[in-house]
């Protein structure tokens, strides 16, 4: 059974940095690609970035050249590093897996994942 498993959130400044982690555990960990979700109160779960399993990056446009994601494939966590943070940053972050192995395009959709973490809470205060 895959487990993944979020930290690092908290409360910070507008203008502040945070870097979430996600653990995963239950299966090999290279081969996957991965991804970083938000959802706001009220809102629908959006996409923030997505790693493949090469280590090729792709941003959603409100968090391009702010936002990184990395992976450590021997310590089988991603990473995302969240920089100029602003309130409207404020959300429960997730980590996300796909059931397929060696994804051929970048995962950008819910619905595309199989395997989600339990959520970390980001707030950005003005």
């Amino acid at each position: 059974q895959v487990q993944l498993v979020e930290s690092g959130g908290g409360l910070v400044q507008a203008g502040g940095s945070l870097r979430l982690s996600c653990a995963a555990s239950g299966r090999a960990f290279s081969m996957y690609s991965m991804g970083w979700f938000r959802q706001a109160p009220g809102k629908e779960r959006e996409f923030v970035a997505a790693i493949s399993w090469s280590g090729g990056t792709y941003y959603a446009d409100s968090v391009k050249g702010r936002f990184t994601i990395s992976r450590d494939n021997a310590e089988k966590t991603v990473y995302l590093q969240m920089n100029s943070l602003k309130p409207e940053d404020t959300a429960v972050y997730y980590c996300a897996a796909p059931l397929q192995r060696y994804s051929g395009s970048y995962l950008v959709k819910p619905d595309e994942y199989d395997y989600w973490g339990q959520g970390t809470q980001v707030t950005v205060s003005s």
